[in-house]
């Protein structure tokens, strides 16, 4: 059945949608100047990753009222007036595993803001009544039932479209607060709701899935992290981040605020499009399974790049779950080994700690040794570098024993002393032990997962 919302001032004309965040840490300055240097309709901002949802469900479990993205709330009391003054709408899935209290957060911070929030996404109290009708809800990766971790089982949510987003614009809210949406669907929302598209109209559909994949990382298509001419992008102290020119028979237009730095050229919008691709005809989301084969690129001027040709297809019957789960403890420290023989040094360090760890009787599922300087981010492709000036040993491991893995960290600091000689780098002290946190994903089908939205102020 067709799903068109109806609501009064349906807009045939073009929106300008930014994004400023890529994720939670992104640059905090970002969201402030897309609104102060030049006009935006509306203002999307990205804050989860996989596993961002386990770190907010620790926080809420220590802290019933966290479990959002905290940078959110004081952004928005930030740039309230400014949202106010032209007309600005936020949407963002800041709320992770506790979007109410986000949006009270943000109604703290700025009072006068009407907010809306997107519910339904956070399935971890439905887990044994999914198992109970019969879902294996196998990984997609491994093929293992999750009955092998139901009881470490840290989060677990469904990842939503744009629609639900859209229904939460329909009333009038000037901030929208989702959980686990997708990241295409937060630029996807605003088109749904401004030019009315319904939820058969596939290719419009895809359109503006490509479009928020291509804004949905902020800076990194427009000039940041871009391998293409890097030393020559203007003003990456001053980037501009992305902005979509919509138009309603869902081509667009990539671009920035005119005098921002960075570029917005075809080769950076290349360089995004290919960012976490797998099957390039079959871009599978919560709204449609978008083609990026299809995809029509054209340079129309200086920072801007027109997008257009864009085809698409029936959305899946089942939706994606994000589930983290507790797998064993892990540690990581680091020592500096200064020329001569720096790199001799360090792989001799890297030899005695693992011979100290036999001689304890240690086990770990994994010891694993990189030697920044010489090969750790390329390995086996690395030139050779026979003698450089110093090399940073970092050395891990991994293992369901908490005790062993904190044994470990306090092998590494005594080499300062009693291994080679030239060791620097060790002002932490002892390396922490971290739990290791797992990312299982697998399928539902759609009809399990009932969204609402609820409204503040």
């Amino acid at each position: 059945m067709t799903r068109r919302l109806s609501y009064p001032g349906v807009e045939k004309t073009m929106i300008r949608i930014a994004n400023g965040q890529g994720f939670w840490g992104d640059w905090l300055e970002a969201p402030v100047r897309l609104i102060e240097q030049g006009p935006i309709d509306y203002l999307v901002l990205d804050y989860l990753a996989e596993i961002t949802m386990s770190i907010l469900q620790k926080q809420r479990e220590a802290d019933p009222s966290l479990g959002y993205a905290r940078d959110f709330p004081p952004l928005i009391g930030r740039i309230a007036k400014r949202m106010v003054e032209r007309n600005v709408r936020v949407i963002a899935n800041a709320g992770g595993v506790n979007p109410v209290s986000c949006a009270e957060a943000v109604r703290k911070a700025a009072p006068g803001i009407k907010v809306a929030v997107v519910l339904g996404d956070d399935v971890l109290g439905r887990i044994d009544e999914f198992l109970g009708k019969g879902y294996r809800m196998a990984d997609m990766d491994t093929g293992l039932p999750l009955e092998t971790i139901r009881e470490k089982i840290q989060s677990a949510n469904a990842y939503i479209g744009a629609f639900p987003l859209a229904e939460a614009l329909s009333t009038g809210a000037q901030v929208v607060i989702a959980g686990r949406s997708t990241d295409t669907a937060l630029a996807l929302a605003p088109m749904v709701h401004h030019f009315g598209w319904s939820d058969t109209d596939w290719d419009k559909l895809a359109a503006g899935t490509i479009a928020g994949h291509i804004i949905e990382c902020g800076a990194q298509c427009t000039g940041g992290n871009c391998q293409v001419d890097w030393q020559n992008i203007p003003n990456m102290a001053d980037i501009g981040y992305p902005i979509v020119e919509a138009a309603p028979d869902s081509t667009f237009v990539v671009t920035k605020h005119p005098g921002a730095g960075g570029r917005v050229h075809s080769d950076t919008v290349k360089e995004q499009l290919l960012y976490e691709l797998g099957d390039p005809k079959s871009y599978i989301t919560p709204d449609c399974v978008a083609d990026f084969t299809s995809i029509q690129l054209a340079d129309s001027g200086p920072d801007r790049v027109r997008v257009s040709g864009i085809h698409g297809r029936p959305r899946p019957a089942t939706l994606k779950l994000s589930i983290s789960h507790a797998n064993g403890w892990k540690a990581t420290g680091t020592l500096v080994y200064s020329w001569p023989q720096a790199l001799q040094k360090a792989q001799a360090a890297d030899r005695i700690v693992r011979q100290r760890l036999e001689m304890l009787g240690l086990r770990f599922d994994e010891i694993y040794t990189e030697f920044l300087g010489v090969n750790a981010c390329h390995g086996p492709l690395a030139r050779p570098c026979a003698d450089p000036p110093e090399v940073q040993l970092r050395m891990g491991v991994r293992g369901q024993d908490r005790k062993a893995v904190d044994r470990f960290t306090r092998e590494l600091i005594p080499l300062v002393l009693n291994g080679p000689p030239g060791a620097t780098g060790f002002g932490e002290g002892r390396p922490l032990v971290r739990e290791i946190v797992a990312y299982w994903s697998a399928l539902v089908p759609r009809e399990e997962i009932r969204t609402s939205v609820e409204v503040l102020g």
